[in-house]
């Protein structure tokens, strides 16, 4: 009989790594990142200013604000997103970042590849044990989020 090991940061670590090498492989020939993933899908709910989409993706990625200007830039120069003068309706003055055509081909395409992935990984694991596993790395999320908060930069 095998054991089941602690829940601790190596096992939640070691089940993210491995999802994320395989999603890397799946996104791989759409030719985009694993951090540009992440702007897309912040960038499908709608256009966003550029201020916002870098808190998001930093907050999200855990990564500084230079390092997500630099995926939004590589964004825009694939074609893939695009920056827009601020809004006067909204009364904004920070640049709106939008998808173009290409941009939500790809984020779809990213999606359903997603989508195959959790099927294949998530499938046999009953609802209420995903469930319990999904509140508890969402509490483990929130205390290191504010752990980091009370941090000092």
């Amino acid at each position: 009989m095998s054991t089941v090991p602690a829940l601790n940061g190596q096992v939640v670590g070691q089940a993210h790594y491995a999802t994320r090498a395989l999603l890397e492989r799946a996104i791989g020939p759409l030719g985009v990142t694993f951090n540009q993933v992440v702007a897309l899908h912040v960038l499908a709910q709608g256009p966003v200013e550029r201020a916002h989409l870098t808190q998001r993706v930093t907050s999200t990625l855990k990564i500084d604000e230079s390092a997500v200007r630099q995926v939004v830039d590589q964004l825009v120069d694939a074609g893939l997103a695009q920056v827009d003068g601020p809004s006067a309706a909204a009364g904004a003055d920070e640049p709106r970042v939008t998808l173009t055509d290409s941009g939500r081909a790809t984020q779809r395409s990213v999606v359903a590849s997603v989508a195959d992935l959790s099927a294949r990984l998530y499938a046999d694991i009953p609802t209420e044990e995903a469930s319990t596993a999904a509140r508890v790395l969402t509490l483990v999320t929130q205390r290191a989020n504010a752990e980091l908060a009370a941090i000092p930069a």
